[in-house]
């Protein structure tokens, strides 16, 4: 395992630790994500995934569920293509 393929594993399993919330309906949309799709993104996308991260769950549930749409355009753009994925 090179040095960057070990660097990458360790950020994924951070990932997916952060991923690990208070409610199973969050956990099932980002855990897969970061199994299937983070790999993929952008590092710009990936930066605003990691900021996702760090929103409250409530607020997160609320967008997710459609109650709620989020004011920030980029976070906004990350909820709408986790749920693109799991639409398809």
């Amino acid at each position: 395992m090179t040095v960057d393929t070990d660097t990458t594993a360790k950020m994924k399993a951070r990932l997916k630790w952060a991923c690990r919330r208070g409610m199973l309906e969050l956990d099932v949309l980002f855990i897969p994500f970061v199994d299937e799709a983070w790999d993929n993104l952008s590092q710009e996308n990936k930066l605003i995934f990691e900021r996702l991260l760090t929103c409250q769950d409530p607020e997160l549930f609320a967008w997710f569920m459609g109650h709620e749409e989020c004011d920030d355009p980029e976070l906004k753009s990350m909820v709408e293509l986790i749920l693109k994925r799991v639409k398809v």
